[in-house]
């Protein structure tokens, strides 16, 4: 089972202003596969603040998804002080989301959002707003598993017919059908 702990980047949600509803739109995605949230925080757009708690977070969970501040305002620091705690950076991921985000919107070439590992620990960033976590993580989720088994050290082949069963790609691609009748 994946622990996984929910982070929310927002100034006004932190002060009661807003309710969260992005955090709760991770909580019922995440129970698509094997996990369990076990934290779920909100705290405002302050980078010290935020780089402390990812720290925290990455003793005890497997996956920190954090959403809000990916943006270019101001006070959008999330990927910041996501950088400055990871140990290594998977630009893939942040990739694949934001190539989704742009079927649906040009702004989606504005997120700044990162992924990466620190220790066993996979943080990712989401989009602040509730559709656009369920867009950007619906895309990642059927990767998490795997990328987590693989961080916590699993020497299992990734194109391993196990693997493949147990983490099936979700889309098959017209390149990937070209090699195999070549």
């Amino acid at each position: 089972m994946i622990k996984v702990a929910v982070l929310t980047l927002s100034d006004k949600g932190s002060k009661g202003l807003r309710k969260d509803t992005s955090g709760l739109a991770i909580e019922r995605l995440i129970k698509k596969i094997d996990a369990k949230v076990i934290s779920s925080d909100i705290l405002p757009d302050e980078k010290p603040l935020i780089k402390k708690k990812l720290i925290a977070l990455c003793k005890k969970a497997d996956l920190v998804l954090t959403t809000g501040g990916t943006g270019v305002s101001p006070r959008d620091v999330t990927p910041d002080a996501t950088r400055e705690v990871i140990q290594q950076e998977i630009p893939g991921i942040a990739e694949a989301m934001r190539l989704k985000g742009l079927k649906k919107t040009p702004f989606a070439m504005i997120s700044r959002a990162v992924a990466g590992v620190r220790g066993n620990t996979l943080i990712i960033n989401l989009p602040g707003s509730p559709m656009a976590v369920k867009e950007n993580l619906s895309t990642i989720l059927s990767i998490l598993p795997h990328t987590i088994d693989k961080i916590k050290g699993s020497t299992a082949e990734c194109a391993s017919r196990k693997s493949r069963l147990l983490y099936p790609h979700p889309v098959k691609s017209k390149i990937s059908n070209t090699i195999k009748r070549s």
